[in-house]
């Protein structure tokens, strides 16, 4: 199992980590940044295999994963 860490303030709400994600861990949260975006957040993180598809494909690079 991996562990997600996203950087609210930075995510744009592209969804592109949500798109990429194999085992769909991602999900679009209810919250909003100062920005006026609705961040992205963990849902299913026991899902997580860390293969750090999500950190990749993050155009803001908003997102971590650790093993």
């Amino acid at each position: 199992m991996g562990k997600v860490t996203i950087k609210t303030e930075s995510c744009k709400s592209c969804l592109y980590c949500i798109k990429f994600c194999p085992k769909k861990v991602l999900a679009v949260g209810e919250k909003v940044n100062s920005k006026g975006y609705q961040y992205i957040v963990a849902e299913n993180l026991e899902d997580c295999i860390a293969c750090q598809m999500c950190a990749q494909m993050c155009p803001e690079a908003a997102i971590e994963v650790y093993k």
